[in-house]
């Protein structure tokens, strides 16, 4: 009779699904499990956060006692509200996308939830929106967080923009950084046209994000991975 191993079973789906009826379902907020099945039926689907990262972001919010932040990457705005339901009601959330059309599939239940008025959403490309609030100056060091879940081909350039924007002590979570475990694929391994090329972007993001010596990182295997860059100095 074969031996299921520790190691096997903490990579299972069965252990993933006893975290999410655990720890993760039973106290999920309403607004946050409707919008959940809303994305979920959305045909990008794939792209949404997954709920024990919702509630990971939330109670890292919490944790920091953050009030200004940012999420560049919107979609349907289920990992937003996350962030939103967490924040004081005086918090707010500087929200980039360019999809305007998918944010709206989610903004009745934010609505519903009482905490649209946190959130500034403004659409459109996000690099020149950072380099707008950089160039104004006043935005400087000023936010406490910030979700970085766009096009995963920018995540340095949104480095170098973000860096300036947080302040000493804040924080900005990259999304997708182990891209579905492919970045821990040996060479030639086989895999898709699609994961091999995003395979070798994040490659090389995360060589650069533990290369800077401004932020001190911790990567979480979380989701699809989530590395963490607590900003240490200018």
């Amino acid at each position: 009779m074969a031996v299921t191993s520790h190691k096997s079973l903490l990579k299972s789906d069965e252990l993933y699904q006893y975290i999410l009826e655990t720890s993760v379902y039973p106290r999920e907020h309403e607004c946050i499990k409707e919008l959940r099945h809303i994305t979920a039926s959305h045909p990008w689907a794939v792209m949404a956060s997954s709920p024990d990262e919702a509630q990971f972001l939330g109670m890292l919010v919490k944790l920091m006692h953050a009030k200004n932040t940012m999420e560049i990457g919107v979609y349907t705005g289920y990992s937003l509200l996350a962030t939103a339901l967490a924040l004081p009601d005086d918090g707010k959330i500087l929200a980039l996308d360019n999809n305007r059309e998918t944010y709206e599939l989610g903004l009745p239940v934010i609505q519903k939830a009482g905490v649209a008025h946190k959130i500034d959403f403004r659409e459109g490309l996000a690099l020149p929106i950072l380099d707008q609030l950089v160039a104004e100056g006043k935005y400087k060091g000023t936010f406490d967080f910030v979700f970085v879940d766009a096009d995963k081909a920018n995540y340095l350039n949104y480095h170098e923009r973000v860096i300036e924007l947080v302040r000493v002590g804040g924080v900005i979570a990259y999304d997708n950084t182990l891209w579905t475990g492919s970045v821990a694929a040996p060479p030639g391994a086989a895999l898709s046209e699609f994961d091999g090329m995003y395979k070798d972007t994040m490659l090389v993001v995360n060589r650069a994000l533990a290369a800077d010596s401004r932020v001190e990182i911790c990567q979480l295997s979380i989701a699809d991975g989530l590395t963490l860059c607590r900003r240490i100095s200018t």
